[in-house]
């Protein structure tokens, strides 16, 4: 399956010195909140966590939410907030919650205005 932009396969794991620190984890179309939160708790904040990162940075796209007409993903906005908790989680374990996130991406913009003032309000409310 290829998806655009054509990147992002679980066998890109970066190169050189970075080789073993890219970690892309596909979704099938149609993925929504189950799979996703199952991905992020049984991979992705163990993989983080064995890091052992000086700061956390998210790069924020909001593009697989359900109504975005780009990714065939179904993210409720609400994922989005949970991620944004984990992720302030993680960065409080591993260096003293510094974290940084840049908006990135999503095209619906309801959608997107949705789960940006979400991620804000979490990001705030800690």
């Amino acid at each position: 399956m290829n998806v655009y932009p054509g990147t992002g396969y679980d066998t890109e794991v970066g190169i050189g010195e970075g080789e073993g620190y890219t970690l892309n984890l596909p979704m099938m179309p149609g993925a929504g909140d189950e799979e996703y939160r199952r991905v992020f708790s049984d991979v992705v904040l163990p993989r983080i966590d064995e890091f052992k990162p000086e700061f956390v940075l998210i790069s924020a796209g909001f593009d697989a939410h359900r109504r975005d007409p780009l990714a065939p993903l179904s993210l409720e906005t609400e994922s989005y907030g949970w991620m944004t908790d984990e992720l302030l989680s993680v960065a409080d374990r591993s260096c003293d919650g510094r974290l940084l996130s840049i908006l990135e991406g999503g095209y619906d913009l309801d959608a997107l205005g949705e789960s940006v003032a979400l991620h804000l309000r979490r990001l705030v409310e800690r």
